[in-house]
């Protein structure tokens, strides 16, 4: 199997997922660990993923509920070595077999040292994994609605608290579902452009989501209908930039995009509190055109771009970092309590 980028490198190494091609945007991942749930993270969908830890497959897959989605969302793996066999006492299959069930390509024997040098130098590229022999077309993912390929299509609730919650669903994690569902609260989990503005509810939660956030012009029509009430609203990843837009604010693509378990971000409302976080975005947002009533929670420690913003008087806030982690450090989990507790009160003052 081949690697091919836009730039006309040709990278070959040996198959070990699906024997077919693919194409989409050739990113890279810092983590050591949690492939399980990087791959299922609906953010990663029409994404070639390259894997800098140089050995993946080790401990094997587990049980799927402890996916981050119903499946992979990833097109293809790039690895520097795949381990033949894996020990865990909660596996059930091996990497290569669950990839080749799922029909994603992936490839070892490629050194990812050198290709993340090339994507932080040149930026991330599109690129494609071809079978021996066929030849394929490069496509930009980030010009189709991600979103609403990886969206659920029907509205589903959790819990049967009190205290109802409306989660935007733009590609959500599971995980952030669990931390949201807590006793005495409900969650109305909803389409991507679905209008929640006809709903009773509490709280609002965005979620994260791959793809460019400007595609989503339904979910941002209705937060500026939201921000025409007093109710609570977090928004994380994806969800911090459709914030931003519907704020008036604009986005951009990153060079080479935060895809990491150790990104520091200093909370800038309270000095120099730093805390390491877990990332997967390609876009941030433009300081210089958020609206002078929204300020910035928290910078990126490494390249000063926005991981945070807070409204000045309403109880509207967002991190571009995943608080609900999996995989990752879960030090910023206290973002979702910040958040639950103000629904609360939002509650109490309203009931």
């Amino acid at each position: 199997m081949k690697l091919i980028l836009a730039d006309k490198t040709v990278i070959e190494g040996k198959s070990f997922g699906a024997d077919v091609s693919a194409t989409g945007e050739v990113v890279f991942n810092t983590g050591m660990v949690g492939y399980v749930e990087t791959l299922t993270d609906p953010s990663y969908q029409g994404q070639i993923l390259v894997l800098t830890y140089p050995l993946v497959g080790n401990y094997g897959v587990p049980d799927p509920e402890f996916f981050e989605s119903t499946g992979i969302h990833i097109s293809g793996l790039v690895v520097s070595e795949y381990s033949e066999t894996y020990s865990s006492a909660s596996a059930k299959q091996s990497l290569a077999s669950w990839l080749k069930k799922s029909g994603i390509p992936a490839i070892s024997g490629v050194d990812t040292r050198a290709l993340t040098k090339k994507l932080r130098e040149k930026g991330v590229m599109l690129g494609g994994l071809a079978v021996k022999g066929n030849t394929i077309a490069l496509e930009d993912p980030n010009k189709r609605n991600l979103v609403a390929e990886v969206s659920i299509k029907e509205k589903r609730e959790y819990g049967e608290g009190p205290i109802k919650i409306i989660a935007v669903d733009c590609g959500m994690k599971e995980n952030i579902v669990r931390s949201l569902v807590r006793p005495g609260v409900s969650v109305l989990r909803v389409p991507w452009d679905y209008d929640f503005t006809k709903e009773e509810y509490d709280g609002l939660f965005l979620s994260n989501g791959p793809g460019d956030p400007t595609m989503c012009d339904a979910t941002i029509q209705n937060i500026k209908n939201a921000f025409k009430k007093d109710i609570p609203i977090l928004g994380i990843c994806l969800g911090t930039q459709l914030m931003a837009l519907a704020a008036g604010a604009s986005t951009y693509k990153l060079k080479y995009g935060h895809r990491s378990q150790n990104q520091p971000c200093t909370d800038v409302s309270v000095g120099t509190r730093c805390y390491i976080t877990s990332q997967n975005h390609g876009f941030a947002i433009n300081r210089k055109t958020l609206p002078k009533e929204w300020k910035v929670w928290f910078e990126n420690a490494n390249d000063g771009s926005v991981e945070g913003i807070k409204h000045g008087s309403k109880p509207w806030s967002a991190v571009q970092f995943h608080p609900e982690a999996s995989p990752g450090p879960t030090d910023t989990a206290w973002v979702f309590d910040e958040f639950l507790a103000s629904v609360a009160l939002y509650k109490k003052n309203h009931a």
